[in-house]
C-alpha cells in the first residue's frame, strides 16, 4: 500500500510561488506508487529553478516535453527492443513513462537538455512589471489625496 503525504509544511515560507511549490507534489501523485522515473527540482536563485529528470536509457528522440495550459509534461516512450540481444539480467528500466507538473504563473520554460542520462529543464519566472509588487507613499491625509 502507497502511503501519501504532504510537503505543504515544507514550503510555506515561500511568498508568490505558492503554485509553483504544488509541482513537486502534483509530479507525485502522476502514478501513485511509482517512482519511476527519480527527478530533483532545484532552486538555483530567486528566479531560476531546474527539474533534472533521470533518464537513463533514452535518447533525444525518445523524449518529449510539452507545456499546455500551464503544465509541463515530460514523457518517454519505450524505444524498439534490440532482437539480437538477450538479456541475462535487464536492470535499466526503459519502460514508457509521463510526468506533469503544473507551473506558477510567470514561469517561463528557458531550456532543456539531456546530457549523461539526466535530462535538464530550465524555468525561469519573468514577472511583468505590471504584476510587481509597487510600493505606495505615505504623504498626507486621505482628505487630501481624494481633493484630485
Amino acid at each position: 500500500m502507497a502511503t501519501t503525504f504532504s510537503l505543504a509544511p515544507l514550503f510555506r515560507s515561500s511568498v508568490g510561488f505558492d503554485r509553483f511549490n504544488d509541482l513537486f507534489e502534483t509530479a507525485l501523485r502522476n502514478e501513485p506508487g511509482s517512482s519511476y522515473p527519480p527527478y530533483n527540482v532545484e532552486k538555483h536563485g530567486d528566479d531560476l529553478y531546474r527539474i533534472v529528470i533521470a533518464a537513463a536509457g533514452f535518447q533525444e528522440e525518445d523524449l518529449e516535453l510539452e507545456v499546455e495550459k500551464g503544465v509541463l509534461t515530460i514523457s518517454g516512450g519505450k524505444r524498439d527492443a534490440n532482437e539480437d540481444v538477450t538479456y541475462l539480467y535487464q536492470g535499466i528500466a526503459q519502460r514508457a513513462f509521463k510526468l506533469s507538473f503544473r507551473l506558477a504563473d510567470h514561469i517561463e520554460i528557458k531550456a532543456a537538455g539531456l546530457s549523461n542520462g539526466l535530462l535538464s529543464i530550465d524555468l525561469l519566472r519573468v514577472v511583468p512589471e505590471e504584476a510587481k509588487a509597487k510600493r505606495i507613499p505615505i504623504n498626507g491625509t486621505q482628505k487630501k489625496a481624494l481633493q484630485h
